[in-house]
């Protein structure tokens, strides 16, 4: 079937589904979520912006009639999704994908609107079954962000796009979502906010597209992410037992795109100096200006012919570039852990994800704020040197 040619089905009760692209069932399965009111054939319009190639499309169509289309869930008095109902179409999802090709075929959820609360749902109750979410104007499910851990959606690469005059979602949930996903959820998030909202722009279905298609690349290349596995892990270079403790207060602002830097409760001058001289002394270590990153970003870096570790344990392989730190007014690091380092670093509050961490770089890319005091110091420098053991192979 080619990218162009569309189906309905309806078959022993699942539910109707418009298909296009690839039809082999190990295939990696994009699945697209309607906004409430509408259909299935909705979500057909923005197949010309989505890549092609070994990659299957799937449509659904919410289970709840209204009106002349469908919707996911029934509301509350106050407009909101109801708990009740918004669970049984999760279950009842979740049962139709357990149908659909081969279980263990990478699936990424694409919502619009009110198919962002039921992605959103989803991906909070079972991110073992997705490798990705593509959410675009619209919230998670109302408080549903408050009451997930920190880091529960580690290793999950999101898309996020917002409009400033969206007359659909209230603002406070726009927000919470915004905040919740760019700050403590974990997930590595590609997040844009544009000035429209009312219809969907087609510089957001266009990002959407690339960004798809690089997660499709990376897939293809790599395999999924794979997923915390609950284990508390424990960091080499960490005084005591080794276990990373939570970071003190709130997590820092950072940029949502590209550079990637901190913007608030950054490191004291002299903290960052100290901190650099203490890990370019690391055992083989030297050092460089950077050659990518904002102006007076400064690398570490290994030997790769006298070191084992692999290539995603680098920022640029090449290279042999480790990690780097931001120049003063940031102060933050960019390094790649193993990933049930960075899973530990992202549910503690030490790291926040990169934008593009499992999309085009290392899933164990992140970013690590600068210490803001002495104890601090001991804690961001034990994150590195296990970065730093990382690219060594040990």
């Amino acid at each position: 079937m080619t990218a162009h040619d569309h189906r309905s089905t309806d078959v022993d009760g699942l539910p109707m589904l418009a298909r296009w692209g690839a039809e082999h069932p190990a295939a990696p399965l994009v699945v697209a979520l309607h906004g409430n009111g509408t259909s299935e054939h909705s979500m057909i319009e923005i197949a010309p912006w989505l890549p092609h190639g070994p990659v299957a499309y799937v449509a659904v169509r919410g289970p709840i009639q209204q009106g002349t289309g469908f919707c996911w869930f029934t509301t509350t008095v106050d407009g909101r999704p109801g708990p009740s109902s918004l669970a049984a179409t999760c279950t009842w999802f979740l049962d139709w994908l357990d149908t659909e090709g081969d279980p263990e075929r990478p699936v990424i959820l694409l919502g619009f609107r009110d198919g962002v609360t039921l992605a959103g749902a989803l991906l909070l109750r079972a991110p073992h079954r997705f490798a990705g979410g593509m959410l675009i104007y619209g919230a998670l499910p109302a408080d549903s962000a408050t009451r997930a851990n920190r880091g529960r959606l580690a290793g999950m690469p999101v898309f996020l796009a917002h409009g400033d005059d969206d007359p659909r979602t209230p603002p406070e949930l726009l927000a919470r979502t915004w905040n919740w996903l760019t700050s403590a959820s974990g997930a590595p998030v590609w997040a844009t906010r544009d000035a429209g909202g009312r219809q969907l722009a087609g510089s957001v279905v266009g990002d959407a597209g690339t960004w798809l298609a690089d997660r499709l690349d990376f897939l293809r290349a790599h395999g999924e992410n794979p997923l915390p596995d609950g284990d508390e892990p424990r960091w080499p270079a960490l005084p005591g037992d080794g276990r990373l403790p939570a970071r003190a207060g709130d997590p820092p602002t950072t940029t949502s795109g590209i550079p990637q830097h901190q913007t608030s409760q950054n490191a004291p001058a002299h903290l960052q100096d100290r901190l650099w001289r203490r890990l370019a002394a690391l055992d083989g270590v030297r050092t460089a200006p950077a050659t990518v990153g904002v102006a007076g970003t400064r690398s570490l870096l290994v030997d790769r012919g006298a070191t084992a570790g692999p290539d995603r344990a680098f920022l640029l392989p090449d290279l042999g570039e480790f990690a780097h730190q931001h120049p003063e007014a940031d102060g933050s690091l960019h390094l790649v852990l193993p990933d049930g380092l960075a899973y530990d670093g992202l549910a503690k509050g030490w790291a926040v994800a990169h934008p593009l961490a499992g999309v085009r770089l290392s899933p164990g890319m992140v970013l690590v704020p600068g210490p803001r005091d002495l104890a601090e110091l001991e804690i961001v420098a034990g994150i590195v040197e296990a970065s730093h053991g990382y690219a060594c192979g040990r």
